[in-house]
């Protein structure tokens, strides 16, 4: 391979390693669509939890325990928010080894992302669920909606389409930042990269096909986040809505015109047809 050129050498990695490079691909990808789908779950349980109203004088015990709670929600969301995910693979995976618990490849990095990435999740969905009107949760408890039903069937949808771009960001960060899992033998695009670099001592050209291969998992996510995203929006115009209502008044706002009549004599109602 000394007499390569650069490309010759690329070219060469990519015919000998191709399938481990492949392999890696799909490894990253599994761990960060899984992971992130488990962390927008436990995301949304968490900001939920955190939103729920309770008063002191009316339901003291139930006051004491949702403050319980949300202590240990808060301190679960800051630690993971402020400690490297590297960091917490090590402590989660031998932590665990240490109690008895042996996980496997998958196992651990499922684990370990969605922790992660849950802790983010569940300060994007509490933003979410502050930055609907209020109004709209007092209307909902005004027809006799619970907290659960307020939620689901009011809060969440629209605090759903208001968090889209940064479930999408953080599944592109996830992309990237499973390549730390290396550390406790997850077999993704960065092993395999390092794993060829190290082989034939050729690690600008290895990492060089990685960083590609990287790119275009990214670009290609974000180009179809954006596109979902603008499906969730729906059409801009609103010409494609027309006012259902059978009262004749209403046609008079401009919603909706009726077809032109054609002109029949005089149109000054003053003057009868033929009159002077």
């Amino acid at each position: 391979m000394q007499n390569m050129n650069f490309w010759e050498r690329v070219l060469f990695l990519l015919q000998q390693y191709g399938p481990s490079f492949l392999r890696g691909v799909w490894v990253t990808m599994v761990i960060a669509i899984v992971g992130t789908l488990i962390g927008c779950i436990i995301g949304f349980a968490v900001g939920v939890v955190q939103t729920i109203p309770t008063d002191r004088k009316k339901r003291p015990l139930h006051w004491a325990l949702m403050g319980i709670a949300r202590f240990l929600l808060n301190a679960y969301v800051e630690i993971f928010r402020g400690t490297p995910m590297m960091v917490q693979a090590m402590f989660i995976y031998y932590g665990l080894a240490m109690g008895g618990i042996n996980l496997g490849m998958w196992e651990a990095a499922f684990l370990i992302v969605s922790i992660n990435t849950g802790a983010y999740m569940a300060e994007t969905v509490r933003g979410g669920i502050l930055s609907i009107d209020p109004g709209q949760t007092e209307g909902a408890k005004a027809i006799g909606m619970n907290h659960v039903q307020t939620m689901t069937s009011v809060i969440l949808p629209q605090a759903l389409r208001n968090i889209m771009p940064q479930i999408g960001n953080n599944l592109i960060i996830n992309i990237k930042d499973t390549c730390v899992l290396n550390v406790i033998g997850t077999v993704e695009l960065y092993f395999a990269a390092n794993s060829v670099a190290g082989a034939r001592y050729t690690y600008f050209e290895a990492f060089t096909i990685a960083m590609i291969l990287y790119f275009v998992l990214t670009f290609t996510c974000s180009r179809l986040l954006r596109w979902w995203e603008s499906r969730m929006d729906g059409p801009d115009s609103y010409e494609l809505y027309d006012l259902s209502t059978t009262d004749t008044l209403a046609h008079t706002t401009g919603l909706y015109s009726y077809p032109r009549r054609p002109k029949a004599g005089n149109q000054n109602l003053d003057i009868r047809d033929g009159g002077r």
